[in-house]
């Protein structure tokens, strides 16, 4: 089984990389661009087959690890 966490940064919070990237992209001659929000993006595979017990056990891992819930919302897809 695999899955896949998208984590991305509360709106509200600032983003110091996502502002360079703007920036970058700007200079680069890349127009209508307003804003870009960074984030980050794991894949995990996975041993078992339930994508419910699986789905609650990568939140855990969420919330211990792989995201800062302070600051970050994450999303999980499971497949497979």
């Amino acid at each position: 089984m695999k899955a896949r966490v998208t984590v991305t940064l509360k709106n509200g919070v600032l983003d110091p990389q996502g502002k360079a990237i703007e920036g970058a992209l700007k200079s680069l001659g890349f127009g209508g661009v307003d804003s870009v929000r960074q984030g980050k993006f794991f894949e995990l595979e996975l041993t078992g087959s339930d994508p419910a017990s699986a789905k609650a056990e990568i939140a855990k891992m969420c919330d211990k690890l792989l995201a800062n819930t302070v600051i970050e919302n994450y999303a999980i897809e499971v497949t497979g």
